[in-house]
């Protein structure tokens, strides 16, 4: 081989080889991210051991309205387990077309109703809400494949069962525990049946004005 051969085939496989690192990493900044967002109290609980959800009210403030809002901006698609999507559908149709409402949670309703709304549910014949789909069991295969797809990345809003399962499956990116300064004694836990250690790292950590701490962690890679 010439020196001219040699080198045009050198710079040849240095730029494919660039080539391919550029596509490997434009298809892992497009992975689509799914993000848990779940209110938790200093002592574990997401609900009242008669899953009472009172305790949150009069943390409500501007801070806990701008996470919302980023949140939702950053998002396309949901997912739900029953009980949370059976709350979200009776409140927020309604809110869109209340003229009492505030401007800002008019805005977050018009696009939490257009959202697209995954529903996994073994006890549901149907769901009604505004681009609502009904899946009967979660299939880690179609969670991969849906974090494939287009779109911004996808939320789970509360659903305790739902995070359960895709963490045990290891398809978490991140997981936004909103900790409220509350102590209950008793209720119902976010980590029970987690069959395996999960190890985090602390991504970010932002505080309230009222108190409310939002801690954004993201599994650890071994």
């Amino acid at each position: 081989m010439s020196d001219f051969a040699w080198l045009f085939w050198k710079r040849s496989v240095s730029v494919l080889a660039n080539c391919k690192q550029y596509l490997t990493q434009r298809e892992e900044k497009t992975l689509r991210n799914i993000i848990v967002s779940m209110r938790v109290t200093l002592d574990g609980f997401i609900t009242g051991a008669h899953g009472e959800m009172d305790w949150m009210e009069e943390f409500l403030d501007e801070a806990l309205a701008t996470y919302e809002s980023e949140l939702q901006k950053a998002v396309d698609t949901a997912l739900f387990g029953r009980v949370t999507y059976q709350g979200f559908e009776s409140y927020w149709p309604t809110v869109a077309l209340d003229p009492s409402s505030p401007p800002g949670l008019v805005e977050y309703a018009y696009r939490l109703n257009a959202m697209r709304k995954i529903v996994f549910s073994k006890t549901l014949s149907h769901v009604e809400w505004n681009n609502s789909t009904l899946v009967k069991e979660i299939v880690p295969e179609e969670i991969a494949q849906l974090k494939q797809e287009p779109g911004r990345d996808i939320v789970i809003h509360g659903s305790a069962s739902i995070v359960r399962t895709l963490t045990n499956l290891g398809l978490i990116d991140t997981y936004q525990l909103l900790v409220y300064p509350v102590v209950l004694g008793s209720g119902k836990r976010l980590w029970s049946d987690v069959l395996h250690k999960v190890k985090l790292q602390l991504a970010s950590i932002k505080t309230h004005p009222s108190g409310v701490v939002v801690l954004s962690y993201q599994p650890r890679k071994e």
